[in-house]
C-alpha cells in the first residue's frame, strides 16, 4: 500500500508518541517493534524522521524552546511535541519546502492537539523559518 506524504507524517507522530510514552513509563520496547506494529510495509521516509527526531530531539528541543515563549517542548502533549519536532526535523535536515512543513504540522496539530498547542507550533515554526 502507498502512503501519501501526510499519512507518512502521521505514522512518524504516533510512533514518537508511543515511544515517549513507554520511554517515560520505563517499558522496554525495540523502536523497530513500534514501527512493525504500525506500518504494514517499511518505508524509508518514516525510518529516516523517526530516527532523525530522535537521534537529535536534545538539540530539536533547543531549538523549540528558544522560541516558545514561557513554555518548553515537554510542557506540551506528547502529541503536540511529536509534531513539533519532526517539523523541526524536516526544517533542519531535508529538503522539504518550508511552506509544507509548516502546512504539514498545523494539520496535524488541528487533528490530534488543540487550539492553544496548534497555535503555538505554528509560531514557533513561523519563527524560525525567518530567521
Amino acid at each position: 500500500m502507498a502512503y501519501k506524504r501526510s499519512e507518512l507524517r502521521e505514522k512518524c507522530m504516533v510512533i514518537l508518541y508511543q515511544y515517549d510514552l513507554m520511554q517515560k513509563n520505563h517499558v522496554s520496547v525495540e523502536l523497530d517493534t513500534i514501527m512493525k506494529d504500525n506500518m504494514d510495509i517499511e518505508n524509508e521516509f518514516v525510518k529516516d524522521v523517526v530516527y532523525g527526531v530522535i537521534t537529535h530531539q536534545e538539540e530539536l528541543d533547543a531549538l523549540a524552546n528558544a522560541h516558545i515563549k514561557d513554555w518548553t517542548i515537554d510542557r506540551l502533549d506528547k502529541t503536540g511535541a511529536a509534531i513539533l519536532r519532526i517539523a523541526l526535523f524536516e526544517l533542519k535536515y531535508t529538503n522539504t519546502p518550508e511552506v509544507v512543513v509548516i502546512n504539514e504540522a498545523i494539520e496535524l496539530a488541528k487533528k490530534y492537539s488543540d487550539d492553544a498547542v496548534r497555535k503555538m507550533i505554528n509560531a514557533v515554526l513561523d519563527k524560525i523559518i525567518r530567521e
